[in-house]
C-alpha cells in the first residue's frame, strides 16, 4: 500500500513563523487556515488566517510542531505544495512553491492553475 503525500509541506522557517505568531496572538488557536479567493489580475491568491477551530470539512496537515488547517475549497489547488516564510530587506512574508501553478502575476500577488 503506498502511502499519499502530504496536502502541504511546511518549511522548518514557516513553521517557526507561525510558532511565533500564535505564540504572539494572546489567545489559543488551534493553527492557521489556508485558503483560495478570488483576488488580482490573475485570479487567485492565499488567504491565511488564524484558526480557532476545526470546519467540517477541512484537511489538516500537521507538520514540523504545527497546525494547518486547508479550506476545502483550497485543497485541489494546493495538493503538492510547499509554505515557506520569507525576508529579507524588501520584504517578509509566507510564500507558497505551488506546482499547480500555471502563471503569476508580475506583483506576485496573484496566480492562475
Amino acid at each position: 500500500m503506498h502511502e499519499k503525500p502530504p496536502v502541504l509541506q511546511v518549511t522548518d522557517t514557516a513553521a517557526e513563523r507561525v510558532k511565533a505568531l500564535l505564540a504572539s496572538r494572546g489567545k489559543p488557536s488551534l493553527g492557521i487556515r489556508i485558503g483560495i479567493r478570488t483576488k488580482g489580475c490573475n485570479g487567485l491568491s492565499y488567504t491565511l488566517e488564524y484558526a480557532d477551530e476545526k470546519n467540517a470539512l477541512d484537511e489538516i496537515v500537521e507538520d514540523k510542531g504545527i497546525k494547518v488547517l486547508i479550506d476545502p475549497k483550497a485543497l485541489l489547488f494546493l495538493l503538492g505544495t510547499e509554505m515557506d516564510f520569507v525576508q529579507d530587506q524588501l520584504q517578509s512574508g509566507f510564500v507558497f512553491k505551488n506546482p499547480n501553478e500555471k502563471g503569476r502575476c508580475g506583483c506576485g500577488d496573484s496566480f492562475h492553475v
